[in-house]
């Protein structure tokens, strides 16, 4: 069985680029666990598609799992805000929910 990920870098190296190609390769580095390519894809994801809710919170996740909590929590923040503009509730729900976690981190990193 053809490995996904290598799939989605061949339709990239073939010159297709959009959002959708970019959060799925975001979204296969994740399962590999390598967060920093999946963060360079899913922000590149969002420069094709500044309105896309879905690839904002997985950008949050990449950069929370790279352990990068001051890009994660800005990532969610827009997330929300461009989930509200769209009506995605939930989507927005669950970004606010990661941000305030986040936050949480930074004020215990604050205080150390």
């Amino acid at each position: 069985m053809p490995d996904p990920l290598e799939n989605f870098l061949a339709m990239l190296a073939s010159g297709r680029d959009n959002a959708l190609l970019r959060f799925s390769l975001g979204n296969e580095y994740l399962k590999h666990g390598d967060a920093a390519n999946a963060a360079d894809h899913l922000r590149r994801a969002v420069e094709h598609d500044p309105k896309y809710s879905a690839a904002w919170k997985l950008l949050g996740k990449a950069l929370t799992d790279a352990e990068s909590w001051s890009e994660a929590l800005a990532a969610y923040q827009q997330g929300i805000a461009v989930a509200e503009a769209r009506g995605d509730k939930q989507a927005a729900k669950e970004m606010a929910v990661f941000a305030r976690r986040i936050e949480k981190q930074l004020e215990l990193k604050s205080d150390d």
